[in-house]
Formats: C-alpha cells, structure tokens, sequence
C-alpha cells in the first residue's frame, strides 16, 4: 500500500510506502553503493545488516521512494530500547524520559537522484506520521559541512543542542526537536558563527544557545545561534 506518490523534477513518477524485512536486501545494496559515492565517506555513519534488521522488525519507521519497482531512496526512525546512541543523556534529558525518545536514524539517496529534495520530503513524511502520544523528542547527529543533512534537519524543525564527539571520536551535531514544544516568542539573541570554528560554537551552546539555521556568506558556511 502506497503512503503517497509523486513526480521527480524530469516527471518521472514515484512512489512511497513503508520497508519491511523482504526490502533488506536492496536496502543494503543502496546503502553501498552511496558510500561508494561519498567523497568524503566519515559524513556518513552506515548501519550494519543487524541495525536495520532492527528498525524494519518495528512496524512504519523505515520507507522507501520507488520508479517502477527500483528503490531510489530510504529513511528510517529509530525507536532506541535505553537511548542507545546516547543522544538524550547528550542533551541532558533524565533516564526516565528516554522512553520518549525517537532517533532519525539513517537517510540514503540514490546518486543517480539527488537534487530532488527526497531526503527532507521523505523526513517530513516519516515526521507526520509519528505517534506524539508514545514519542515526545526526535533526535539525530549530523557531522559539521555535511550540508545537505544539515539543511534537511533545520527543515524540519530540529535545533542543534550539542556539539561534542561521537562514535569513535568523529564530530557531530546534536539535533533535537520536542513535539510537545509549544511555540515561543521570538529570541531576543541571535549570532552567526563559522561552522569550522568548533571551540566557539561549544562553547555559546553551553549558555543556552540553539543551533536554528545556516546560511552562506562569500563562500564560508554560518551556523546561526539563538536565544
């Protein structure tokens, strides 16, 4: 059963529906053949067989984007059993609220289909359709100048938190987005930091800045931070 269709930029017809285990092995086939196609492949933090097993065993957290019967795209949630990746102890939640916490785990593009805005259409897919009464927090880690996983994030509504190292020491942002947030004033603080200056933008989010949106000034990337 279909969750939406929909056309490429050259009008070529797709469609979308949820993974299940039968769909592993072309899950597995996309995912290589995009870190294959990586120029710099520490962007990207692959799952292994056993993880997706994992998340495809939990019902409507994994879909892909078909032409024909080909898969061309694939994003997954991930409902973690004690905040595996230690995402909510990262942003400082307690131990008793990681029960609500779901990760946006993994996205993959077919190379031969990028630039059609499917990573960020298949997130906001995946974020509608999230069961707000079990899950309240939806978190992921994004390393600094993976740009298009970075603007995909600030699309739908995450903020960074944190900035620290993860998995092995590899850089990354912290991204949080609280569906229970109700909508606030505007921040009375705002200031724009180069994205390679690392030791600046941990340390002004220790005061209570979050990492909102980015932006390109003669051809540096900026992080904006608000408060």
């Amino acid at each position: 059963m279909y969750l939406t269709t929909g056309k490429l930029d050259n009008g070529i017809n797709f469609y979308v529906r949820y993974l299940t285990m039968k769909d592993l092995p072309e899950v597995i086939k996309l995912q290589s053949k995009v870190v294959q196609g990586l120029p710099e492949p520490d962007v990207l933090q692959p799952l292994t067989t056993e993880e997706f097993s994992t998340i495809l065993k939990d019902r409507n957290l994994m879909i892909g984007v078909f032409v024909d019967e080909r898969m061309i795209a694939f994003r997954a949630m991930l409902a973690p059993e004690k905040d595996e990746e230690g995402l909510g102890a990262d942003i400082g939640l307690p131990e008793e609220q990681f029960g609500t916490i779901i990760y946006s785990e993994i996205s993959n593009v077919d190379p031969d289909y990028r630039g059609n805005g499917l990573q960020t259409y298949m997130g906001k897919i995946l974020v509608n359709n999230i069961d707000d009464n079990r899950y309240r927090y939806i978190l992921a880690t994004v390393a600094p100048f993976n740009i298009a996983s970075l603007k995909d994030k600030f699309a739908l509504g995450m903020e960074i938190a944190v900035l620290k190292e993860k998995f092995g020491g590899k850089l990354r942002y912290v991204f949080k987005k609280d569906l229970n947030k109700e909508a606030q004033t505007d921040p009375t603080k705002e200031i724009d930091i180069k994205m390679g200056d690392i030791e600046r933008q941990q340390a002004i989010l220790m005061t209570g800045y979050r990492g909102v949106s980015m932006k390109n000034i003669a051809d540096e990337w900026y992080v904006c931070y608000k408060k």
